[in-house]
């Protein structure tokens, strides 16, 4: 017996017309105790659910040209920002029953040319007064020339606040243990601007080649600060040729930011990281829309609302996904402070 055909067809706000993953899909009668019509409609269900949220991943980039209006007030919620701001009263607990940081530590992670570095350029921007003010952190524009980043660096946001901090890191490796260890030493025992990151698979001549480094720029050990949340940063150029990839090695990417972002460490009680795909300038709003619904499964978690799209431009448009994103983190950040000691007992 045929099945009903369904046709789903839209189109971007840029007029390009986008045929939904379900076209021509069969849907399958079931009948009685059919093995196979029960995978059919289980797959059916499967493709079904996902049209639906690339359709409204789709979506959101049309809801934000509605929003541009909103960006100044936004922005000045994040300017107002103190640590603790956005701790929600509840269980019979306030404002002095938490550990408040003097200052937000949101910890930037990603594989090797993920742009962690540009991320930090990019949001510095948003709030910077002097639009003509050098770049604050140094950009790898050959990622296949060493690792980048070595040494944690901090960066306050904005420019001379102590409100709220990005911390940008080394690289992933391709050795899940090298990363397992990386960031629970981040997280358990915290960051501080300047450390030297050596991973235990470093050869012995780049060891000595950082460590010569260190030693030559000769500061103080500054101040430890916890981990307060963590953004994961990928290309989406990457993401995209290992989605299309058939060989393990083209698959490995996404594999390493599964693997990675999967780690126990990375996780505040029930919420995972914030993810930022970059390089979206160089790909169609289609692929941005897929790469973002994709990793919404791969990684289980929310694509429209926890996935933020933000592309090598400053338009006002990219200006509010960053804000949207530190706001959510910010949020996420203060929602998970830990309890004093004294607040427990309380409790």
């Amino acid at each position: 017996m045929g099945g009903e055909k369904t046709t789903s067809r839209f189109f971007t706000p840029e007029g390009e017309e986008i045929i939904s993953p379900v076209d021509d899909f069969d849907i399958p009668l079931l009948s009685g105790d059919d093995e196979g019509s029960r995978d059919s409609w289980d797959s059916l269900v499967d493709q079904r659910r996902r049209d639906a949220v690339f359709r409204e991943v789709l979506q959101s980039y049309d809801q934000l040209r509605t929003r541009i209006g909103s960006l100044t007030d936004a922005k000045n919620k994040i300017l107002s920002y103190t640590p603790g701001a956005w701790i929600e009263n509840v269980g019979g607990m306030t404002l002095s029953d938490y550990d408040v940081p003097k200052t937000t530590s949101l910890l930037l992670i990603g594989p090797k040319g993920s742009g962690k570095s540009s991320l930090v350029n990019r949001i510095s921007k948003v709030f910077e007064n002097d639009k003509f003010a050098s770049e604050r952190a140094q950009v790898t524009y050959n990622s296949s020339v060493g690792d980048g980043t070595y040494f944690l660096q901090e960066y306050t946001i904005p420019r001379g606040s102590n409100s709220f901090s990005l911390y940008d890191t080394r690289s992933l490796s391709d050795d899940a243990s090298d990363n397992i260890n990386m960031i629970k030493l981040w997280i358990m025992e915290g960051v501080r601007h300047g450390e030297l990151v050596i991973r235990r698979s470093d050869s012995s001549s780049l060891r000595n080649r950082m460590r010569c480094k260190a030693h030559k720029i000769g500061c103080e050990p500054s101040v430890i600060r916890k981990v307060n949340f963590v953004i994961f940063v990928v290309d989406g150029l990457a993401v995209l040729k290992s989605m299309e990839g058939d060989s393990d090695v083209e698959k490995q990417y996404n594999q390493i930011v599964a693997t990675t972002f999967n780690c126990p460490y990375l996780s505040f009680r029930d919420d995972k990281p914030v993810v930022v795909v970059t390089h979206g300038d160089l790909l169609s709003l289609t692929d941005r829309a897929r790469i973002r619904t994709y990793l919404g499964e791969l990684l289980g978690i929310p694509p429209a609302k926890q996935i933020f799209d933000i592309p090598e431009s400053s338009d006002p448009e990219n200006e509010l996904i960053i804000v949207d994103m530190l706001r959510y983190c910010l949020e996420h950040a203060d929602r998970n402070l830990s309890c004093k000691s004294c607040a427990r007992n309380k409790v």
